[in-house]
């Protein structure tokens, strides 16, 4: 039946483009009525040929529908769920800290089947049958932080096929029904100074697979084509420094904006053709959340302690560290070990930053060193920068530099967290901080509505938010998922113990909940 599906959605399309273009010379030679009934077959053969892109139910890239972790179906969900209760199957896997992705009733994860082996699964979302799976050679990698794991990409995927991106890799596509290759593009490997490896995940919009990978060397977004994997445009994005914020895209009166928030700078592109459209210096030195469109506003929250500053600690607790308030080449290193810094950092870094030439980071050096001269964001940006968190609001659709003009507002706050993206909805705005922080605010002015107040669920957050069926799932590193009530006020309604650790963000589709553990995947539902 897919398949047969499939056909005549592409049969479908082929026909509607040639009917379009000859409905006008033909509308001449047309009584009304003739020419109504041709327009509504018309119209029926679009609905067919577009089926595909419709399904509500589809949670098709990180945090779902334009990462904003919003469900628009309608179906219900569980409140509880844990042990042997509303728990539909349940999967091993090897360790990995990528989300779920659900399309066309099949989910997609990934996992590290062994130290040197990356792989990609395919699973019934109704049965949990394994589908297919895919395993690539990882090669040699990097030790990364213990929160995160080499296969701590997200997929994204379509009713055709399945877009996945590893280090070692590059971005790779597979037919969503038979894991067998599409395409493959290969990338610059990612380098990465600080321990965090990689974390970012391609993301899509219409014809276009779109992935940023903003690392220490080779900072840069991309357009693919999805069909082919040809880059359609490339944006390098060499005044940035490490993130991992992903794309999102905004509504505007004049068409569509793809929207990348960085080191310092919210910037708006040119879907089609990559080109910086906008500009907002507005942010810190570096951003792990992913702003939340609704309209045409951006809502960001963001936490940054500042790389010269992450710099200087890092060196102190080096071999060679003296806590001196200055950083060298050799503080660097050792604190690195093995894995050797490459010297092209050193020329973009170091050797930018040392003025005086004494072979030392201080005091201004050490931002000169560490932030584009284009892009001087963090603590000396501007008087309120002094603070490292908060809560923005930017209104999309400009042209340059709208800081002055496009910034509905931005407020500090203690209570944001560096990895936890917020949840925007119904004119509020939640976040959830480690510890397990509540804060709530509205969206026209970023006034408080409640918190800070504990969700009742003490510990680590690395998975940000989601909402389906009037509830709020936020799931906890220990396994721990706080259920709430979509309210202006904190209504708690349950908490499940899933019993194994949870870091990537679940997923929901198909009246289900979907949740990668840190070695498994498990499905709840009524």
């Amino acid at each position: 039946m897919l398949l047969l599906t499939v056909a005549v959605v592409k049969i479908a399309r082929r026909v509607l483009v040639t009917l379009q273009l000859k409905l006008a010379s033909l509308e001449s030679l047309m009584t009304l009525a003739a020419r109504s009934a041709c327009r509504s077959w018309i119209a029926a053969i679009a609905c067919v040929a577009f089926v595909q892109n419709v399904r509500s139910d589809d949670w098709p890239q990180f945090r779902g529908p334009n990462c904003s972790g919003i469900s628009t179906s309608d179906k219900p969900l569980p409140t509880e769920f844990s042990g042997d209760k509303n728990i539909r199957w349940s999967v091993k896997l090897g360790d990995g800290i990528g989300c779920p992705v659900v399309t066309a009733g099949r989910v997609f994860t990934c996992a590290m089947v062994d130290k040197k082996t990356i792989g990609l699964f395919a699973f019934s979302a109704k049965t949990g049958k394994e589908l297919w799976k895919r395993t690539w050679p990882a090669g040699d990698l990097p030790d990364v932080h213990k929160t995160n794991s080499h296969a701590s990409t997200t997929p994204a995927a379509d009713a055709e096929r399945v877009y996945f991106y590893f280090s070692t890799l590059g971005l790779v596509a597979v037919d969503a029904k038979t894991g067998q290759d599409a395409w493959l593009k290969k990338l610059p490997e990612p380098y990465f100074v600080f321990k965090w490896g990689p974390g970012m995940s391609p993301t899509l919009y219409k014809d276009k697979v779109i992935f940023c990978q903003d690392d220490d060397l080779y900072p840069a977004i991309y357009a693919f084509n999805k069909r082919t994997g040809e880059i359609e445009w490339k944006d390098d994005r060499s005044d940035m420094a490490v993130n991992y914020s992903h794309p999102v895209i905004v509504k505007t009166k004049t068409g569509d904006e793809l929207v990348v928030a960085g080191t310092g700078l919210l910037i708006g592109y040119d879907p089609q053709t990559g080109q910086r459209k906008w500009k907002a210096r507005t942010l810190l030195r570096n951003i792990k959340t992913t702003p939340v469109a609704v309209g045409d506003m951006l809502y960001i929250s963001l936490q940054s302690g500042g790389i010269a500053n992450q710099w200087l600690a890092t060196a102190d607790q080096s071999d060679t560290g003296n806590k001196d308030g200055k950083l060298t080449k050799a503080e660097m290193q050792a604190f690195v070990g093995e894995r050797r810094i490459p010297e092209s950092f050193y020329k973009k870094t170091f050797d930018r930053g040392d003025a005086n030439k004494d072979g030392k980071l201080e005091g201004k050096e050490l931002d000169v060193a560490f932030l584009s001269p284009d892009n001087f964001a963090g603590a000396r940006f501007d008087a309120e920068s002094a603070a490292d968190e908060f809560i923005i609001a930017v209104r999309a659709g400009g042209t340059g530099d709208v800081t002055k003009t496009h910034v509905v507002w931005r407020h500090p706050t203690k209570y944001t967290d560096h990895i936890v993206s917020p949840l925007v909805l119904d004119g509020r705005m939640l976040l959830i901080k480690g510890g397990g922080i509540a804060t709530c605010f509205e969206t026209t002015s970023g006034k408080s509505l409640y918190g800070p107040v504990r969700i009742q669920n003490d510990g680590d957050y690395f998975a940000s938010p989601i909402y389906g069926d009037g509830k709020i799932y936020i799931a906890g590193e220990n396994g721990h998922i706080v259920v709430l009530k979509n309210s202006p006020k904190l209504e708690i309604l349950a908490e499940n113990d899933l019993g194994a650790s949870v870091v990537g963000t679940p997923a929901i589709a198909d009246g289900a909940i979907f949740v990668r553990t840190r070695n498994g995947l498990v499905c709840a539902s009524n």
